[in-house]
């Protein structure tokens, strides 16, 4: 009885201990972690830009619910920068020298990410980053992109969509290029239209539009008379929808149409968007949502889509890239448990980081690692990743007019 009596005792205070564990990483105290960041809440990268703004919410509220960060509550400082680069910069300036942030994450959208890294350099802060795509204009030695594009995107990424527009049976002989003047947007479609010369195709359109434009006739009239058998645009937000709408008008439907960084929702539910095409790094199917994690994520996103209001609340590539930023800020912090700027940023160019879109590293050109882009379509209203095979969503494949 006695020894049974010495064993209930020590049983009660191992389970005292486990519930005070528990209770004191499900509340973390002392000073918080001032994590500063600006995103377009408004101006013409505010319906991309707010699903960056759930995720970040997501993963602060996940963080102070388990242990914070390294024991302290996380408090996330935002600012809208109405989608300009100019304020972009004046506000990164407030963060570091008025708000006095401890830690930096990058707005969305490239310009508007050169902007904060510019102001980052000059403090000497680490610049964490989800959008940035023109790589070779990143020189600062302390960012670190998760848009994971590699360094050479304007060659990787085109060869990346003419391979699996191969693999189809049905690869363009003639192709269109309508882009925005928006910088990455540009960059990659400049890209798209030299890769398909060296690849044998004739492109027969190469247009340019102002970012922000909202009259496309004039671009559908030039597509419908060019008649291309494959039309690449250099979308950025929904002016794939409204070139889309354009051509509807002119009775014109694209043979074959991809989209560069669409805002996902309306492209998706837009029926002349069948069979559409865009890059992506993570949709809400297997095999992605194999990891733990990101089946964690996808469930989380929905649940404050929702209460958001958004009527498109799918997990899919800008939500994937938001979250794999957070996650990159919390294992350098909780690894090195500092917040000191050179230590995160040492820690981060030296080792590999286990992300919901695969590993992601910095050691290569401009801080940038493996390219791990892929191809998404839009089949029966919904995403699905169709290329490369292995990524693919179970039992698909990229699709044509006339496929079966």
């Amino acid at each position: 009885m006695r020894l049974t009596s010495q064993r209930l005792a020590a049983l009660v205070v191992v389970g005292c201990l486990a519930l005070s564990a528990v209770a004191t990483l499900a509340a973390p105290s002392g000073p918080p972690v001032r994590i500063g960041s600006t995103l377009a809440l408004t101006g013409p990268l505010s319906p991309t830009a707010t699903i960056h703004k759930i995720v970040g919410e997501i993963y602060v509220d996940q963080l102070n619910k388990k242990n914070g960060l390294n024991g302290r509550p996380v408090e996330w400082v935002l600012l809208d920068d109405q989608s300009k680069p100019d304020q972009a910069r004046a506000l990164y300036e407030r963060l570091i020298t008025v708000d006095k942030v401890d830690l930096l994450i990058g707005p969305y959208a490239t310009a508007n990410i050169l902007a904060a890294m510019a102001t980052a350099q000059r403090y000497q802060k680490i610049l964490i980053h989800h959008t940035f795509g023109i790589p070779n204009l990143a020189k600062y030695e302390m960012h670190f992109p998760t848009w994971a594009i590699g360094p050479d995107p304007g060659k990787t990424f085109p060869n990346l969509l003419y391979d699996a527009l191969a693999a189809s049976g049905r690869p363009p002989k003639t192709i269109a290029v309508v882009t925005s003047k928006f910088p990455s947007v540009l960059f990659m479609s400049v890209g798209a239209r030299d890769v398909a010369v060296q690849r044998g195709m004739n492109v027969v359109l190469f247009l340019e539009f102002e970012f922000g434009n909202r009259e496309f006739t004039p671009l559908a009239t030039r597509i419908k008379e060019a008649n291309p058998d494959f039309v690449w645009v250099g979308a950025i937000g929904t002016d794939g929808n409204m070139l889309l709408d354009a051509l509807k008008k002119i009775d014109y439907a694209p043979r074959g149409h991809f989209y560069l960084y669409p805002s996902p929702g309306p492209l998706v539910q837009a029926p002349e968007a069948k069979f559409g095409l865009a890059a992506t790094i993570f949709e809400e199917h297997p095999p992605f949502t194999t990891n733990p994690v990101a089946a964690e994520f996808v469930k989380a996103y929905h649940e404050r889509a929702a209460k958001a209001g958004l009527p498109y609340q799918v997990a899919e590539t800008q939500a994937a890239a938001s979250y794999v930023a957070w996650q990159l800020l919390d294992a350098a912090v909780t690894t090195t448990k500092s917040l000191d700027d050179k230590v995160l940023g040492q820690w981060l160019k030296r080792n590999r980081v286990d992300t919901i879109i695969g590993r992601v590293r910095f050691d290569g050109p401009n801080n940038y690692g493996d390219d791990l882009s892929k191809i998404k379509q839009v089949q029966d209203g919904k995403w699905v990743t169709v290329w490369p095979k292995e990524w693919a969503a179970p039992g698909a494949r990229l699709l044509t007019p006339g496929s079966r």
